[in-house]
């Protein structure tokens, strides 16, 4: 039941504020004007053209300060592992020389990319072969335990195909890159655990995913509205989808 007559605690207004300050702060930020290669294997097609083209998502349903701060954890989560690889050896690039991401850039500039890092050398004794591409994540206990038990390709299709893309467009700026497996890291951020897995580069699944991408951006143009995911509003993804509202009003 709702305590409409509750007042916020001190520590609820400053919670709240730092909410609002992130939220603020996001909103001010300039947004993509291209499709980024770390989403092109979501779900639904759809989506992914809202994404696009900055599509205002449904009331409530924008990026809160709680998630905001989630965002953010993740990227600390990052750096943390970063550190303990070169500490354990690994020759890991995060940034060029000018402080900027390593990363891609296609279809004229409307489909780009920018990779964790890259590995050129790590401790004989591992048998690794070089350059090798770097992706990190930071994941719940639940989401770590599933991506240990069933992988990466199973358990998060979104951020393999993610690998297979980078692997296959940074190929051109790091030669070698797409002859080696991807070094996948997961943390969890509820235990520090580590999951690590070696993904050799699947090229179809390249080719598939920056397929799809032209297709979208194509329809983009075209002001042609690509299919749902789900024939039900009430399916699971639909569900958590920031546009379900919009989508579902259209035929």
């Amino acid at each position: 039941m709702l305590d409409f007559n509750h007042k916020p605690t001190a520590a609820e207004r400053i919670v709240e504020a730092i909410d609002s300050a992130l939220e603020v702060r996001h909103a001010t930020q300039q947004p993509r004007h291209y499709l980024g290669a770390s989403r092109i294997g979501a779900d639904c097609d759809r989506a992914l053209q809202y994404e696009y083209l900055h599509t205002p998502v449904d009331a409530g349903r924008g990026f809160s300060g709680k998630l905001l701060r989630i965002f953010e954890a993740g990227h600390t989560f990052e750096t943390m592992a970063a550190g303990w690889l070169r500490l354990a050896g690994f020759e890991l690039y995060t940034e060029k020389t000018d402080g900027s991401q390593f990363g891609f850039a296609a279809a004229g500039g409307r489909i780009r990319g920018h990779v964790d890092g890259i590995i050129n050398g790590a401790p004989t004794e591992l048998g690794l072969t070089f350059p090798m591409l770097w992706e990190c994540k930071a994941l719940n206990n639940k989401s770590w335990k599933d991506t240990q038990k069933r992988g990466l390709v199973l358990s998060k299709p979104v951020y393999a195909a993610q690998i297979a893309i980078y692997q296959a467009y940074m190929e051109g700026a790091v030669s070698g890159v797409a002859s080696n497996p991807a070094m996948f890291t997961a943390i969890n951020k509820d235990t520090a655990e580590l999951y690590v897995e070696l993904l050799p580069f699947d090229a179809a699944l390249a080719q598939l995913m920056s397929d799809r991408a032209v297709n979208i951006l194509r329809a983009c143009d075209a002001h042609e509205i690509l299919p749902r995911i789900a024939n039900d509003p009430a399916h699971h993804i639909c569900k958590m989808c920031a546009w379900q509202d919009r989508c579902w009003g259209q035929s």
